[in-house]
């Protein structure tokens, strides 16, 4: 029998795959791709490879630890589980943070594709669509699943129409794209800050082991949905970058406040830029949405564990969701909307994300044979990587960093969140 302070499991492995493709799809194609032209330029197909490379590691060692505590909070409980409690809070903290970050961004990315006019009008309508999403989840997590398909299916096929267009537009040419030099014209440095940025692309990978509490035969259905997901993502993302940089070059794509859209404009092919427009919406909405789903779930473990106040582990007796996490997150959402810039929302949500997969790493590496499903060097790897990625980050997108964890460790410490945080076993 179900617990009523637990989560229901109704997720099979096609709704996991359709959560974290939701989760990536989106935000590196119609964000993320400008800033890390500037970092790079042609070379960021190169910062894109070593980004998916590092996701891989950290997907791996998302799998294996979900398959092994399979409840709501992801890294958070991993790492208090692997680790101690303290581990566990800087990744849940870096999650919160960095995806509340992430959820600004997309809520800006929809509005400003959505709505050409001025900025306050977007700024109004990112919060109606943030408004609108919480309520959603508020409904329960299958409702979450519904639209998210819709949403996936919609920006596949809107990005598929865009590489068309670009490639018999008669405007791409293989010259925008340089000679073997080019890709490393940025730099060893810039190279990996352009992967540090499109890391952010990549992160919602994970998002369905953050939701292990409502996956059905978790064991099996985890390590089998991060991997697809993510391959999937890797591909299409290799393909519209290229696309994009023949179409528009590395200049104007780092100029351009929506790449994609100057991509198609510049290859002969701006009839399709309404295309373009509805296609980043429906992509900004559907990471939003499983953003939404992913924090409040991850507040939900931390309120358990009293590392974020207690009123806040309360699942809805009905639509058996983190009700209230969804409705704190969709207000602080809401304030950030109107105060924050998405290229800088960018790097933050960066910062804290790969913080968090360090964490994971971590943890996979003190797994023992009985848990594991990859090899330990693949975890050092990846715990190496994201520390890497984290340094080479712009400079002003660490030092924020830096301060709100600065903020939380010394919240946590000083009792600012109320002591007497109870121990549990993970899943218990």
């Amino acid at each position: 029998m179900d617990r009523p302070d637990r989560l229901a499991r109704r997720l099979g492995t096609g709704d996991a795959v359709v959560i974290g493709l939701g989760s990536m799809i989106g935000a590196g194609v119609f964000a993320a791709f400008a800033p890390a032209a500037a970092a790079a330029g042609t070379g960021l197909l190169v910062g894109l490879l070593i980004a998916a490379v590092i996701a891989y590691c950290n997907a791996a060692a998302s799998a294996q630890l979900a398959a092994a505590y399979p409840t709501s909070g992801g890294t958070y409980i991993y790492g208090r589980a692997r680790l101690g409690d303290w581990w566990g809070f800087l990744a849940g903290w870096g999650f919160v943070v960095g995806k509340t970050a992430s959820c600004a961004a997309m809520a800006l990315t929809f509005a400003s594709y959505a709505v050409p006019g001025p900025w306050w009008a977007q700024r109004a309508v990112a919060v109606l669509g943030v408004v609108g999403l919480a309520a959603l989840n508020y409904r329960g997590v299958t409702r979450t699943v519904r639209l998210t398909r819709v949403l996936v299916a919609s920006s596949l096929t809107a990005l598929a129409v865009v590489v068309a267009g670009i490639a018999v537009g008669g405007g791409a040419d293989t010259a925008n794209l340089g000679d073997w030099s080019d890709l490393g014209a940025g730099g060893a440095y810039g190279i990996l800050q352009a992967a540090g940025l499109l890391f952010f692309a990549f992160a919602g990978y994970a998002r369905v082991a953050t939701m292990g509490e409502e996956v059905r035969d978790p064991r099996r259905t985890i390590p089998r949905a991060i991997p697809i997901a993510l391959f999937v993502t890797v591909a299409v993302y290799l393909v519209v970058g290229v696309a994009a940089l023949l179409g528009a070059g590395p200049a104007r794509l780092a100029a351009a406040a929506a790449p994609l859209t100057t991509a198609v404009e510049v290859a002969g092919a701006g009839a399709l830029a309404p295309v373009v427009r509805v296609g980043a919406a429906l992509a900004a909405l559907g990471a939003l949405l499983a953003l939404i789903a992913g924090i409040g779930r991850t507040g939900l473990a931390m309120a358990r564990h009293r590392d974020l106040p207690g009123w806040l582990a309360a699942v809805h007796p009905e639509h058996r969701v983190p009700h209230r996490a969804e409705v704190a997150l969709a207000v602080v959402v809401g304030v950030l909307v109107a105060t924050v810039d998405l290229r800088e929302a960018i790097g933050f949500s960066s910062f804290g994300v790969l913080v968090y997969y360090a964490v994971a790493n971590v943890a996979a590496i003190t797994q023992p044979a009985s848990d594991r499903r990859w090899p330990r060097p693949l975890n050092a790897l990846g715990a190496a990587g994201c520390l890497l990625l984290v340094a080479t980050l712009p400079w002003q997108s660490v030092l924020a960093g830096v301060a709100m964890f600065a903020v939380g460790i010394a919240g946590r410490a000083v009792g600012l969140i109320r002591p007497g945080r109870r121990r549990s076993v993970p899943g218990s």
